[in-house]
């Protein structure tokens, strides 16, 4: 899928009011689901603690004052003037936060970094690396190991609690819209319908995720605007029928009253207040699919105003009802003609907002195993037209049951907002660290900037985030529990992962190696392609070796695979393949390094098999086109070197294109590896195999052909050698592998290795099926990693 295409609107038209107008009636369904649905619980959250509502108003005005302060600091000024603007090609959360700092300073724990990968049209830069002025911050980052891996765990802290906000919301926002029931029926029916009725939403709602978000979301868009005028309405009505006068508590000097005055109790009672902010980093999160100037738009001139109405309104019915039967809450404040109504409308916007962090939790580990960071599960794409749409079927229904658990289990708003609370600021936490990095190392700002960005937002954020670690006993517990458990998971992972690299960097073969292989050492090549699939961007992988030691043959076509993510969101297909020769061209050994970003879907190509011999074949035709060119003088000395090694690669691409020359050359990245200096240990090593030639192919069948065939046997005949292997089959190399800790580690290490990672790599899906290896074709080489 090409870049352009897998964003929602056309740079041309991107100042377009008409199109800013529908991206932003479009993005009310996917962004604003959550959020929109706040007023449902917050007040009711908010007085859950020792504050009670007074004669004096004094605590529902102050909590109204929080609440407004609240929504214009945190989702008006950071997230949508000033966070927003930090997007990575368009694409925000808090992986492009990390892909932008990871571009501009080398922090990266990844360490098959290419300098090829920055020739990729989406590693684009704020300013040229030439202009770019070093900061004593970017510095020390780049010499500091242990800041590499605190901004790494910073990075997955966040993206767990994210996760954690998958299991809390959409039980929280049913829960809440639900129990409005409990104004139609007695409290003994209502303690047994609410839970039950519940449970059935959410299991009807995760039973639907497989059909897609497309199928439905036409429908999620009226459904939130429907909502977002039906509490406008109900909030003008109140405030004029009940307290015109309620605007007065708009005033900051009522959060200072509140405070003085509930003292411990009005603290507290924060972690109830911080709810009417839940869902605004999806404004962040899901800019990928939408315009700044639409999600500006939107939250602005609709989103906003109609909160702070419906917040307003129901302070103007608190005001005048100090004495009612019923528990504040959203429903106490809606007239009885239009109660059942607005409970019908809130449940189907409940949905809406539950679907909304559904999708961003399945984005989101995607996202984690493009990082190594996540075991490897099925990843399912949704739509063929709209890039993105994802569905992870282990995740799906363990969200589900965690989701209905944490129902069961605490039976009211109360508890679960406590979680989803401190859930939510943690989030924003790392959200307001790592902008405050892009600040300094991507916008070039003076670092004064950044502090007080970071000082003014942060200190917001730890007030609620300290109110809500209070209530760590009645739920707060949960999503420091959750954040733990799947921290401990991705880590592991992650530095299993990382070690693996190193035995495997340890542990190749040279290219002499494996040119010496041959009839003398009683090795013979058999018909065929094998496919051999390491994560080493050069070198001969140690499995090969083992192969061929246990088994004396290998194929007449042998391509080293590596799939390796960049730290970009998007590869355009023209830029995915980087095709090279290893060793001399009779030798008939080629490299292909498959390069993904970290929103993109591996599984998006149907048959992997034949669009590789495609790319060879192109790299065929071209390199013998250049070995003319460099036999004719038209090229520089440096070209001039025989072509033995494995050192040279090109990006392979193919336009259609009428009346242009066969072979289109860009200049884009000349390096050599010969001047690297001797590093002391591995972790240290970036390989940077460069790439000599961007290509793009257009090739007239007839005309192209015959000018650049007729006289080349030796090109047709490596063709003909591709073709003939292809129809002899394939076989696929994969390491069927076992990691061992080293003799002496210490016990949380072998605990973490031998028995953690091992866990995880036997019961999560095999490389085999996330590359779509047919079973026939698998051939598996059993290693043992000792890290």
């Amino acid at each position: 899928m090409d870049l352009e295409k897998a964003k929602c609107w056309d740079t041309s038209k991107k100042n377009s009011w008409k199109n800013t107008l529908l991206l932003a009636y479009q993005s009310l369904g996917v962004v604003y689901g959550d959020l929109s649905i706040s007023p449902l619980y917050v007040y009711k959250s908010a007085f859950a603690e020792d504050i009670q509502h007074s004669q004096t108003n004094e605590e529902i005005y102050g909590v109204l004052s929080f609440v407004f302060w609240t929504l214009t600091l945190v989702p008006l000024v950071k997230y949508v003037f000033i966070v927003l603007r930090a997007d990575d090609n368009g694409e925000g959360g808090t992986f492009a936060l990390y892909s932008l700092i990871c571009r501009h300073a080398k922090v990266s724990l990844l360490p098959n970094r290419q300098l090829a990968d920055e020739a990729v049209s989406t590693y684009k830069l704020e300013h040229a690396p030439e202009k770019e002025k070093s900061s004593w911050l970017k510095v020390v980052l780049e010499r500091s190991k242990t800041l590499h891996t605190a901004l790494l765990v910073l990075v997955l802290l966040g993206t767990c609690m994210v996760i954690g906000d998958g299991v809390l919301t959409p039980a929280m926002s049913v829960f809440s819209a639900v129990s409005g029931l409990e104004l139609s029926m007695s409290k003994e029916h209502h303690l047994y319908a609410v839970v039950p009725i519940t449970c059935f939403i959410l299991l009807c709602l995760f039973a639907l995720q497989h059909y897609g978000t497309h199928r439905v979301g036409f429908f999620f868009a009226p459904v939130v605007v429907a909502w977002l005028l039906c509490i406008s309405a109900l909030g003008l009505y109140n405030i004029f029928h009940w307290n015109q006068h309620v605007y007065q508590a708009l005033s900051p000097y009522y959060m200072f009253k509140f405070l003085r005055k509930t003292r411990t109790s009005g603290w507290m009672s924060l972690g109830g207040i911080l709810l009417c902010i839940t869902g605004s980093e999806a404004m962040f999160a899901d800019l990928g699919h939408f315009s700044y100037s639409a999600i500006q738009v939107a939250f602005t001139f609709l989103v906003y105003p109609a909160l702070i109405l419906a917040y307003m309104g129901q302070a103007a019915y608190l005001s005048q009802h100090h004495h009612s039967n019923h528990q504040i809450g959203f429903y106490v404040s809606v007239p009885k003609i239009v109660r059942w109504p607005v409970l019908v409308l809130a449940i189907l916007a409940s949905v809406v907002g539950s679907q909304a962090i559904i999708s961003g939790t399945f984005s989101i580990i995607n996202q984690s195993q493009s990082l190594g960071c996540f075991p490897r599960v099925k990843v399912v794409h949704t739509s063929d037209k709209i890039h993105g749409q994802i569905y992870i079927p282990e995740i799906n229904w363990m969200l589900m049951i965690l989701c209905i658990a944490v129902t069961i289990g605490f039976r009211d708003t109360k508890h679960i907002g406590n979680a989803s609370g401190l859930a939510v600021m943690a989030v924003m936490l790392v959200t307001t660290c790592l902008t405050s990095l892009v600040i300094i190392l991507c916008w070039h700002k003076p670092p004064i900037l950044a502090l007080c960005f970071l000082l003014f937002f942060g200190s917001i954020e730890l007030l609620y985030f300290s109110a809500s670690l209070t209530k760590f006993r009645e739920g707060a517990w949960l999503p420091i529990l959750l954040a733990l458990f799947l921290m401990t998971i991705m880590y592991v992972w992650h530095y299993a992962t990382i070690k693996k690299y190193e035995y495997d960097l340890h542990n190749k073969v040279s290219l002499d190696w494996l040119l010496a292989l041959g009839p003398s050492l009683g090795i013979t090549r058999v018909p065929g392609i094998g496919l051999v699939f390491t994560d080493l961007t050069s070198g001969i992988p140690a499995n090969f070796s083992r192969f061929v030691t246990n088994l004396p043959a290998f194929h007449r076509i042998l391509v080293f695979v590596c799939v390796k993510s960049v730290p970009v969101p998007y590869v355009p297909p023209a830029e995915r393949y980087l095709v090279g020769r290893v060793g001399p061209a009779a030798h008939r050994s080629y490299r292909c390094i498959v390069r993904y970003g970290y929103r993109d879907v591996h599984q998006d190509v149907d048959s992997f098999e034949s669009q590789l011999v495609e790319k060879l074949s192109d790299f065929i035709r071209y390199d013998w086109y250049r070995t003319r060119r460099t036999s004719s003088g038209t090229e520089d000395d440096a070209s001039r070197s025989t072509d033995i090694s494995d050192s040279r690669l090109a990006v392979i691409g193919t336009v259609a294109l009428s009346g242009v020359p066969a072979y289109e050359m860009e200049e884009t990245l000349q390096t050599s590896v010969s001047g690297f200096a001797t590093v002391e240990s591995v972790t240290d090593v970036i390989e940077m195999a460069p790439v000599e030639r961007r290509v793009r192919f257009a090739i007239d069948d007839q005309e192209s052909q015959a000018d650049t065939l007729t006289d080349n046997d030796m090109l047709r005949e490596e063709l003909h050698d591709l073709h003939e292997a292809q129809q002899a089959g394939t076989a696929f190399i994969l390491g069927h592998t076992h990691v061992k800790a080293k003799q002496g580690s210490s016990v949380m290490k072998r605990l973490a290795i031998n028995f953690g990672y091992n866990f995880m790599r036997r019961n999560c899906r095999g490389a085999d099926v996330a590359l779509k290896v047919p079973p026939v074709s698998l051939l598996e080489v059993g290693m043992v990693y000792i890290v």
